[in-house]
């Protein structure tokens, strides 16, 4: 999410910022829609001082033994009363109105990203290793798998449908090493990240809040529960009841009972009731594209000690993707699944720090491709080819001898605070006196299905068995070659 003040005072900037994405000017009319949310709420302001003001008048009045000017005074409040919540909608709907649009836009390069349109005009950072050599033609892993009777589609096909995969014996134990062995590098020395365990069911503000909604949301899956009205009642009544009492009485219970025994339940319970039964009977939770979702989003809606930073985060989980816009791209085999198994490394960061943690988790993820020694190369991304939330992103591009091309296995994104607006994350300097908005980093550490990918079509042999890489025969027991069985 971008910041309003920041397109006010930046109008030229931001615009063409956005230019460098291929898009269209946005500043006058996100200006003009700021213009009627300050208007609002300026309206609201004025209404609620001259309320209280006249409030006071009539205690004035009425101790000056004013009736006339006290009789005015009420029905001045009175006509305030009722006119200011009609305000506060006009308010609320303006606010939205500007939130609606923000969230639509992407975030702004950052100057040193190259310009560019597509994939075409990225930039090659640098590489590692080179191609191997091959006395035979190198077959690509799904006709490697399928050889060895270790990776079924047509089984996955009948469970789920297209881009699904049953991986079985040494292939299904291989890709578990993989993600073990992921996770020992990032969690040691030097790398210390913190392995988390997350969900990978979430609600609606957690994909908001590292943009995967509203924008991509036909790439995503949803799971549904039916709720029943006993526990739409049980759950819904309590919390608004809680809001009520603590509007009312703060945090006195006591007086709360006492109150609500005397005159009987508030007149907005029974509204609250007919609401709550018109309520929807489904909960729905997202499945995760990424780990980056649930791990970013564990500093949402507070504020942060800056000793605390920069905070280093990891995960090992199945990923899901719709891959909405990919029909007839990478129909065979795993390069593009529904369900996928991924490494994840999140950094949460002061302003000052994430440039210099950005090419730290590059060079983290980096390290996994290089113990396993597959060849790869690291190019920076063109404005026309960065996701939505970044500012500036390396992808990683193994070397897949099958294919005879890269491939992408990871990709390493500085966010600046633009996923922290969207998720209010903050954290305090340390000297106290300042509270700022948190910079959020994300990167595959790497791809678990496509690290496996990686090591069938490098590993490969003559006769169609896999050499086990050195640095997994530990998390293999020992085993040195995956063969037919």
């Amino acid at each position: 999410m971008h910041d309003i003040r920041y397109i006010r005072d930046n109008p030229d900037a931001f615009d063409a910022a956005l230019k460098r994405r291929g898009l269209e000017p946005e500043s006058k009319r996100l200006i003009a829609l700021d213009e009627e949310r300050r208007t609002a709420i300026q309206k609201v302001e004025a209404a609620q001082a001259r309320r209280n003001a006249a409030s006071k008048e009539i205690g004035e009045a009425k101790k000056n033994k004013d009736e006339e000017k006290a009789k005015g005074l009420l029905t001045e409040v009175a006509a305030l009363k009722e006119s200011i919540p009609a305000m506060e909608a006009q308010e609320k709907a303006a606010s939205k109105a500007l939130d609606d649009v923000l969230a639509q836009i992407p975030n702004l390069p950052l100057d040193e990203v190259p310009d560019g349109k597509d994939e075409k005009d990225n930039v090659e950072y640098h590489r590692f290793g080179a191609r191997r050599d091959y006395a035979f033609a190198p077959k690509q892993h799904f006709e490697l798998g399928e050889a060895l009777g270790q990776m079924d589609f047509e089984a996955a096909a009948k469970l789920s449908g297209a881009r699904f995969v049953v991986l079985k014996k040494g292939l299904a134990r291989l890709e578990r090493a993989l993600g073990q062995f992921m996770l020992d590098v990032h969690t040691s020395e030097p790398h210390n990240y913190t392995e988390v365990a997350p969900p990978i069911l979430v609600r609606d503000e957690i994909m908001f809040g590292t943009a995967q909604l509203p924008k991509f949301k036909d790439d995503q899956f949803a799971a549904y529960r039916e709720v029943s009205l006993e526990e739409r009642m049980e759950r819904d009544w309590n919390r608004q009841f809680d809001a009520y009492v603590s509007n009312r009485f703060g945090n006195d219970r006591i007086a709360a009972a006492l109150q609500i025994a005397k005159e009987g339940l508030p007149v907005g319970a029974f509204a609250l009731l007919a609401d709550i039964g018109a309520q929807p009977t489904v909960d729905r939770f997202w499945l995760i594209p990424t780990a980056e979702v649930p791990l970013t989003n564990l500093v949402r809606e507070s504020i942060i000690d800056e000793a605390q930073l920069p905070m280093r985060l990891t995960a090992c989980t199945p990923c899901f993707r719709a891959e909405a816009g990919a029909a007839g791209k990478d129909t065979r085999g795993m390069i593009r699944q529904h369900q996928f198994t991924k490494v994840e490394l999140v950094s949460i960061t002061t302003p000052e720090q994430s440039k210099d943690e950005h090419e730290r988790m590059l060079s983290c993820a980096e390290e996994i491709l290089k113990r396993l020694d597959l060849h790869y190369r690291v190019v920076t991304l063109c404005t026309g080819d960065m996701g939505f939330a970044s500012q500036k992103t390396y992808d990683i591009e193994v070397w897949l001898p099958g294919q005879n091309m890269f491939r992408e296995i990871s990709s390493c994104s500085v966010c600046g605070d633009f996923q922290a607006r969207r998720m209010n994350a903050r954290y305090r300097t340390k000297e106290g006196r300042a509270v700022r908005h948190v910079h959020t980093l994300n990167g595959s550490g790497v791809a678990v299905g496509r690290a496996l990918i990686a090591v069938l079509e490098t590993y490969q042999q003559a006769d169609g068995s896999i050499a086990v890489p050195e640095a997994l025969q530990g998390y293999m027991g020992g085993m040195k070659v995956i063969e037919k069985q």
